[in-house]
């Protein structure tokens, strides 16, 4: 399930000197997302696994120049064997965990929070567009559970990839009224090149103008609010 390694990077772990882990598989197709190799079956199962001991071995390599591992996808919590692993890197590494996750798996979230020191979530949009930025029929009722989850945590983000079609300003009001009051929000530009859906590749992002003024909106339910172009 592991399916790429970064050695370093300065972006992935806010805060921190991170490497970063991709676990391959996801149970939501987006039709803006852009990682189609670590969704679609028929791409993933064309990359190898990358054992669980290389990775170990080049987490120790870099042990006291990195403070930090993301683990991302795909979804991560997917992977039966994570929880083992998160606790691997915790004993053998000893650094700091963050891990990302779309929010659809609330139980397995719970599970690996005693091996986890920073949670990025995705919402994707509003409740009622659910189904469109995700291409799936489920509910909003897990992420809900997830929010949950995470505001109990110390730290952590949100996140919302700004997709015209998908997630808007007036969309953003209403998150914020389901998520009522948290810790860090993150505002996210689209990517338009290589997306799952050809609909939006090539699509035309948001004017910059037009992502700072969601971000004030955002202010109302988060403590801090962050614009990543």
């Amino acid at each position: 399930m592991i399916k790429s390694f970064l050695g370093t990077s300065i972006i992935e772990y806010p805060g921190k000197i991170a490497s970063v882990v991709f676990i391959g598989g996801c149970n939501l197709r987006c039709p803006f997302c852009y990682n189609l190799g670590l969704v679609l079956p028929e791409l993933l199962e064309k990359i190898p696994d990358i054992p669980e001991n290389k990775i170990i071995d080049e987490l120790k390599k870099r042990k006291g120049f990195i403070d930090g591992v993301s683990f991302t996808g795909g979804e991560p919590l997917l992977w039966p064997g994570l929880t083992d692993f998160l606790k691997r890197v915790k004993e053998e590494v000893k650094v700091d965990i963050k891990i990302d996750t779309n929010g659809m798996l609330p139980d397995g979230l719970k599970g690996i929070l005693p091996f986890v020191d920073y949670i990025s979530m995705d919402i994707k949009s509003s409740p009622k567009k659910y189904p469109i930025a995700t291409g799936n029929n489920t509910g909003f009722e897990k992420v809900e559970a997830s929010i949950e989850v995470i505001k109990g945590t110390k730290d952590y983000e949100f996140r919302t990839t700004m997709v015209p079609g998908v997630v808007d300003k007036d969309d953003l009001k209403k998150i914020c009224r389901k998520i009522k009051k948290v810790k860090k929000y993150v505002l996210q530009g689209f990517r338009n090149t290589k997306t799952l859906s050809s609909e939006f590749s090539g699509k035309a992002p948001y004017e910059r103008e037009y992502l700072i003024e969601s971000s004030r909106i955002l202010k109302n339910c988060a403590e801090v609010v962050e614009l990543r172009e």
